[in-house]
């Protein structure tokens, strides 16, 4: 059986319809929000979760309190189903093949177009982990494991690295030397420093590294990189 493609699937402002009001539909119409999707959820009974999620402000999660029926998935970008019925399934899946939609159906990888990796994010690091449907519960604790290697830092980590990684562009430094300066980054005591909350030590060294650069680097501007919004 062929491997899977992975690939990033840009959804923002598209609109994902999830059929079902379980928990697991709740999980699914969470992430698909938080990626900046406009979501549909499709269901006569919805459980708890959804219904906070749908009612809070500014909520991208719009509730539709009915069965599914064809004709329902119009417009859809991507669909996530959540049910054990075959007949339902049989329709979504010809609807979705119809209207060249990309589907994902709960625990049916045999239905999907795609199937969902568990996920770690740092900011904007990504770690996706998958066994390609074959133990998704052990995919969730590798996942964990990487938790304790990647941790919440690392978002502040990235951010002040990519601020360096401009003043060393600006500085016309050529690509081969910035490689060089982040494996010097990378082995250095900044995300130690930001693990323990010390961001002002993990600016001051970061600006010692760029020193080696011949760049006279802007503590401001490093600041204002760990401070910014994840």
């Amino acid at each position: 059986m062929p491997s899977y493609y992975p690939i990033m699937l840009d959804i923002r402002d598209r609109l994902a319809i999830v059929i079902g009001g379980d928990r697991i539909a709740a999980e699914k119409a969470a992430a698909l929000a938080a990626s900046g999707a406009r979501v549909t959820v499709l269901a006569t009974d919805v459980c708890d979760e959804l219904r906070t999620l749908a009612s809070q402000p500014g909520s991208n999660i719009t509730l539709r309190l009915k069965t599914y029926a064809p004709g329902d998935l119009e417009g859809a970008f991507v669909v996530v189903a959540s049910t054990r019925n075959p007949d339902e399934i049989a329709a979504i899946r010809a609807e979705t093949r119809e209207r060249n939609q990309l589907l994902n159906v709960v625990d049916v990888p045999a239905a999907c177009d795609y199937i969902v990796p568990s996920i770690l994010r740092r900011g904007q690091l990504t770690i996706a982990v998958s066994t390609e449907g074959a133990s998704p519960s052990l995919a969730k604790r590798i996942r964990q494991r990487l938790e304790t290697l990647f941790p919440p830092a690392y978002a502040a980590y990235l951010r002040l690295a990519a601020a360096a990684r401009r003043q060393l562009r600006a500085a016309s430094v050529t690509y081969d030397r910035r490689d060089e300066f982040f494996a010097a980054y990378d082995t250095s005591n900044v995300l130690a420093r930001l693990t323990a909350g010390d961001a002002a030590a993990a600016v001051v060294l970061t600006a010692a590294l760029l020193d080696d650069y011949s760049i006279d680097a802007s503590p401001g501007a490093l600041e204002e990189a760990i401070e910014a919004d994840e």
